[in-house]
């Protein structure tokens, strides 16, 4: 009996396959546990449907995070901070991911979850670091962060 599956099954199939499998396995299991639906012209356009429209919908999302990684890049999008620091222009504490998408938001209403951040380890110098942020699989763009002593 061939079935669309709802959900992914262990070692039968992921959400979206239509795949074959035994007609008592698929009435006494999958379909008892709305796990899968039987695969007939109509559930198969219908899954076609839906399948497109995630498309369109990843090529979207995927085309906003450029636009983003270009606004990110741009020459003067230069994200500065003041923090206190010794005379070797070693800080006083650090600055963390948190503090650099706010920073972010607040001088150019740009927000990017802090997450999504890729810093291997919070700054602790003063000067500029170029910093990547994964905005979408696939599109990852880089920050320049400046710090500078507080005076």
């Amino acid at each position: 009996m061939k079935v669309i599956f709802l959900a992914d099954v262990k070692g039968k199939g992921k959400k979206g396959d239509v795949k074959e499998v035994p007609a008592g396995y698929a009435q006494n299991y999958l379909f008892k546990n709305k796990l899968a639906k039987e695969a007939t012209n109509e559930t198969i356009s219908e899954l076609k449907g839906k399948q497109k429209a995630q498309e369109k919908h990843e090529a979207e999302l995927v085309e906003e995070a450029k636009q983003l990684k270009a606004t990110l890049e741009a020459e003067e999008t230069v994200v500065k901070l003041q923090a206190k620091a010794g005379q070797d222009g070693r800080l006083f504490g650090s600055i963390p991911s948190k503090q650099i998408t706010d920073a972010l938001e607040k001088q150019y209403k740009i927000k990017v979850d802090k997450r999504k951040v890729d810093l291997k380890q919070p700054i602790r110098t003063l000067g500029t670091t170029e910093i990547p942020v994964k905005l979408h699989q696939g599109v990852t763009a880089t920050i320049r962060v400046h710090v500078q002593e507080v005076k």
